[in-house]
């Protein structure tokens, strides 16, 4: 066999032996994950029945719980939740089904989390769960973080914004936004707390056209 043959067979044979240690050596999906994914509660339920480990996860680090969040299978949740399943654990995305749930308005799911909550898990943005639901406007979501969780309301991500900044720079300025900013400040949000350029809530109102938002934040500093 010529020289260069035998070096890509080696050469292939090498690869054929990594490529299977590689494989090898990646972690099994749970069995029981097949019936999370597919929402059979009857299936699960044997799981859990059977002494599962509720707060197992998969490859990209989900857990069930965090799978049965992304469907939005509530009594899946309820089941998992009640089995004893982690509402904060991240995965590899650092979602948690708490963060999730928030940002989706999932207003169903959220109580069945009370008292169960870190308020300070944060996604890979740096961004709590308070901060996740004013960026995505969910009203309702906003709303009952502020009356169910101790979630420091003035807080900041990465990039230095409080859910109050986040709603305005990330809102469009429509009905709904306006209802989280009323919502932030009537729960006491600091409406002269700047990002890290010193630019202020209402400035930023101002420089976007955000009338009636610049008029909620105006009157409220007329209060204090």
């Amino acid at each position: 066999m010529p020289k260069r043959s035998k070096l890509m067979m080696i050469a292939l044979s090498i690869g054929v032996a990594l490529g299977y240690k590689k494989r090898k050596e990646e972690p099994k999906e749970p069995s029981w994950f097949r019936s999370v994914q597919n929402s059979e509660l009857k299936a699960v339920r044997k799981f859990l029945h059977k002494g599962q480990n509720v707060n197992v996860v998969n490859r990209r680090g989900r857990s069930a719980l965090m799978m049965a969040t992304y469907n939005h299978h509530t009594p899946l949740v309820q089941l998992l939740i009640e089995a004893g399943s982690d509402v904060n654990q991240q995965d590899d995305m650092k979602n948690s089904p708490y963060l999730y749930a928030a940002a989706e308005d999932y207003i169903d799911v959220l109580p069945l989390m009370k008292n169960k909550i870190d308020e300070t898990v944060t996604n890979r943005y740096g961004s709590t769960a308070l901060i996740l639901a004013c960026e995505s406007g969910s009203v309702d979501s906003v709303r009952w973080i502020l009356e169910n969780t101790n979630t420091d309301i003035d807080t900041t991500n990465q990039l230095g914004w409080t859910a109050l900044l986040v709603a305005i720079l990330f809102g469009d300025g429509s009905k709904k936004y306006v209802e989280i900013i009323a919502a932030l400040v009537e729960a006491g949000a600091n409406i002269n707390m700047s990002d890290k350029d010193g630019v202020t809530p209402l400035e930023h109102a101002e420089k976007l056209g955000y009338k009636e938002i610049g008029l909620l934040l105006e009157l409220h500093q007329k209060v204090r």
